[in-house]
This record gives C-alpha cells, structure tokens and sequence, in this order.
C-alpha cells in the first residue's frame, strides 16, 4: 500500500485556502453537514465553524434552513470571490477547480467528463509563465573563479 504523501514539516504552518473557503467548499459538496463534521474536516474548533458560517451567512454567501434539529445550507456559488484580485470569478468556478476530476493539471491524464447537472469547470483557466531569468554582472574575481571563464586581462 502507498503511503500519503506529506507536506514538508516546514510547509504545514499554512495552506493557499482559508478556513472560510475550506468550510464553504465542506458544505457545498455536503450541505447537510453537521459542525462537528466541518469542525473535523477542516481541523478547526466547532466554535470556529460557527463563527465561518456566521461570517458567510452575513455576507450571502451562505443560507440555511431548519430541517428537524439539523440545518441544510445553500452555498450561493454565483456570488464573486472577495478579493479584488479574485473579484472576477464566481465562488463556484473555484469549487469546480477543486472537486476531484476538476480541471487538469499540466501533464496529468484528462479526467472523466462531468455528468449532467453537475458542477462545470470554468470555461478558462489563465496561467501565467515564469518572468525571464535576469543576468547577473558578476565582479572579476567571481568572473576568474567561475569554472569555464574566460581570462583576459585588461
């Protein structure tokens, strides 16, 4: 059996998503979730939890309605992401890019299209190309010391 692959330890300090994106994206692929089960998917506090949804339902981007003793949410996924460097895309375009047989990753084998009815990877995803590699002046005794260089003398 293959063992899960770790972040390096000095990596697990933080993630690219925050905890109000790893619980909406929970209830959207679960919206009858309990706290409790967010509270352990997210590895946060269920009180923690409650102030996200809290958060998001003050701002539209969540509702809930009362079945019995359990909620059931709504994720609104046409709102826009908050950022203005974000604000251009819909909350739902990035759940499509995290849902398992999303969108491809460079080199990796094309997934499964998605039923009908379910979520829809985003039209286009821009990607941006490393900035060139500058040159560095490096002073004569670095140009001396570099294997290869050529010596002159001035």
């Amino acid at each position: 059996m293959r063992e899960k692959s770790r972040p390096p330890p000095e990596a697990a300090g933080w993630t690219f998503l925050t905890n109000h994106a790893h619980v909406l994206l929970c209830i959207a692929r679960d919206p009858e979730a309990r706290i409790r089960d967010l509270a352990g998917a997210v590895g946060i506090t269920e009180r923690a939890v409650q102030r996200i949804v809290a958060d998001l339902e003050a701002v539209g981007y969540l509702a809930h309605e009362r079945e019995g003793r359990r909620n059931r949410y709504e994720v609104r996924a046409e709102l826009p992401l908050r950022h203005p460097l974000e604000a251009h895309c819909a909350v739902g375009a990035l759940f499509a890019l995290l849902e398992p047989g999303g969108p491809r990753r460079q080199g990796a084998p094309a997934a499964p299209p998605p039923a009908a009815g379910g979520p829809r990877a985003p039209d286009k995803i821009l990607t941006r190309s490393p900035p060139p590699r500058r040159a560095v002046a490096l002073g004569a005794s670095a140009r001396a010391a570099a294997p290869g260089a050529a010596r002159t003398r001035r």
